[in-house]
């Protein structure tokens, strides 16, 4: 597992197709804008955990 720091407007690229950027929230929560291709399946850990590995 890779871990950085990112500020606001900064991002990371993935695989040179999915990029990763920190977006400002107004309440000050941690956002990420994540562009990526649309066969590229993109799941909140909560939904992966309840659903993905319930099926393993």
């Amino acid at each position: 597992m890779l871990v950085i720091g990112r500020r606001p407007g900064q991002y990371v690229v993935i695989n040179n197709n999915i990029k990763v950027k920190v977006v400002k929230s107004d309440s000050g929560d941690l956002r990420l804008a994540i562009d990526a291709p649309s066969d590229i399946k993109i799941i909140r850990g909560e939904i992966y955990e309840t659903e993905v590995l319930r099926k393993a």
